[in-house]
């Protein structure tokens, strides 16, 4: 296993100096006082070993990669009756678009775009007691990660400036697929999106999707083999909104991206994967993530295609 650690900073070398188009996030104002060249890459095998080079151990916000983990406990509480809130189609539009939910009479095409994600969180406030507490426990227990926190300036920052995101909730809310109240659901969307999180720690948290028999340090398990089977290809399908079908083409793993330059992707059986580039493409993916991605599952021939 060693190899991977030659292979990440090979690639690593490879892309750090490439031209890049892109820009970081500025839409959410906080964002844009992150240093645009921050560049990390970590990778956890399913025998726990560990393999970083470049910023894998800073924190950064890892926006909308939280969403596999709101979707996960959802799913964990709701069984397959959550498919009734919230499709499971790739959308074909911007992440943040308010078209396709007139059409579809309020019910999002997969949980990933933000109308799913603040759908899965309303799910959310309906079974937690303190929802940001709750949540945050969850991803302490299946990470063993006791020091996971919120970023609270991001979280403020977006609360400030996600007009889009109030009225999807307000929008999804007149079709009655909002159960709670609009403000206490977003107040956990913008907290949930600002957890903070390094390369490291993101490779470790998802090793649940990538190990099978997979349990937390009490020996419970997150959620049945079924579940991971069914979250891991909505990653494949949805996880970087309107170009996941080119990441499936030039990647060829199930993955999620965020708006804070972060990518995560999992091959079963064998590890998980995150990339930090800030810089983002023109459909809110990073730039130097996905073009680290393709060189280095072209170098391992590792793809579950």
């Amino acid at each position: 296993m060693e190899k991977y650690q030659k292979i990440i900073e090979d690639v690593y070398l490879e892309v750090k100096n490439m031209p890049q188009s892109g820009k970081v996030a500025n839409y959410i104002p906080e964002l844009a006082f992150v240093d645009p060249e921050n560049f990390g890459i970590n990778i956890t095998t399913i025998d726990k070993e560990s393999f970083g080079v470049g910023d894998f151990d800073k924190k950064f916000s890892v926006q909308s990669i939280t969403k596999i983990l709101s979707l996960t406990l959802a799913y964990k509480f709701e069984g397959v009756k959550i498919w009734d809130r919230v499709d499971v189609e790739p959308s074909g539009n911007p992440f943040n678009s308010l078209l396709q939910l007139e059409a579809d009479l309020g019910k999002p095409r997969n949980p990933f775009i933000n109308a799913g994600a603040i759908v899965i969180c309303d799910v959310l406030v309906s079974h937690l007691k303190n929802p940001k507490e709750d949540f945050l426990d969850f991803c302490k227990e299946i990470s063993n990660i006791p020091t996971l926190q919120y970023n609270e300036k991001v979280a403020q920052s977006e609360k400030a400036s996600g007009y889009r995101n109030v009225a999807l909730c307000n929008f999804i809310k007149s079709f009655g697929n909002i159960k709670n109240d609009v403000d206490v659901v977003l107040d956990f969307y913008f907290y949930m999106c600002s957890l903070e999180m390094t390369c490291k720690e993101l490779s470790k948290i998802f090793l649940f999707l990538t190990i099978d028999n997979f349990t937390t340090q009490k020996g419970e398990r997150v959620i049945t083999e079924s579940q991971t089977k069914r979250i891991n290809a909505i990653m494949l399908t949805c996880g970087f909104y309107d170009e996941s079908g080119e990441f499936a083409f030039r990647v060829g793993l199930p993955g999620k991206s965020g708006v804070g330059g972060g990518i995560v992707a999992i091959l079963p059986d064998k590890y998980c994967i995150a990339v930090w580039s800030p810089k983002l493409n023109v459909k809110g993916n990073s730039y130097k993530g996905m073009l680290f991605l393709e060189k280095f599952t072209s170098k391992t021939t590792s793809s579950i295609f």
